[in-house]
């Protein structure tokens, strides 16, 4: 989405790639998934690096942002959405993947709408915020990890996500 509003940023550095090797994060992708497996914590949880986004190169910065913001949520929802059509199609053994794959899609578009940096929900809230609100809402991403790990761990994000994961969910599917 960067690209079609004209910052060529992603591209130059490789990153415009379906090949997941160069988003690896090495904490995010490998170490922190893997000390959650150790700890039994119930809960898989990682990320890949971000795709670099020059905001001055962008033709109108404000209402683009939004639109790269919601480039990766409405993504996860159209294959939600495509995968449920398949669901009402297919028989019972392919069944149990597409309704996982959908239930992920999902779950991801909805966390990532999250209004909280670095997650896609905050560019989307930043583009629609004044001018003189967008630095001081810019400065909590230093701190955007740390509230997304406490919003986790006193349950409000999974007492608000997986109702709507849920929600959406039986609306696709029907199930």
């Amino acid at each position: 989405m960067a690209l079609r509003k004209g910052d060529t940023t992603a591209r130059d550095y490789g990153r415009l790639t379906l090949n997941p090797i160069p988003h690896i994060d090495i904490f995010g992708t490998l170490i922190f998934p893997f000390l959650l497996i150790v700890m039994h914590s119930g809960v898989i949880f990682g990320w890949a690096k971000p795709v670099p986004i020059n905001i001055y190169s962008l033709r109108n910065p404000k209402r683009d942002l939004m639109w790269i913001g919601a480039a990766g949520p409405l993504s996860n929802i159209g294959i939600a959405v495509i995968l449920s059509v398949l669901v009402r199609f297919v028989g019972d053994l392919p069944i149990q993947v597409l309704i996982y794959a959908i239930s992920i899609n999902l779950l991801l578009a909805f966390f990532n709408l999250i209004p909280i940096p670095p997650l896609d929900g905050s560019r989307i809230l930043q583009g629609l915020l004044p001018y003189e609100l967008q630095e001081k809402y810019l400065e909590l991403e230093r701190f955007g990890f740390i509230i997304i790990f406490l919003l986790l761990g006193v349950g409000v994000i999974n007492r608000v996500l997986y109702p709507l994961v849920s929600y959406a969910f039986h609306l696709l599917t029907g199930l």
